[in-house]
């Protein structure tokens, strides 16, 4: 048999969490001139529960 030529993919893990970050405070910005800070609040709660809930689903 021969041996497989190809590399290992890359682990994109930190570049993705560092997206994400760069995306969720933009968000919050933009909710934040629309909306006001109390809003910004709340959406920030919500995404926090639901975060919460999946990490207890998958637990």
């Amino acid at each position: 048999m021969q041996t497989d030529p190809r590399r290992p993919a890359p682990d994109y893990t930190n570049a993705t969490l560092a997206m994400a970050l760069v995306n969720l405070v933009w968000i919050f910005g933009l909710i934040w001139a629309l909306f006001g800070l109390p809003v910004v609040v709340l959406v920030a709660l919500a995404l926090n529960r639901g975060i919460d809930a999946l990490a207890a689903r998958r637990a």
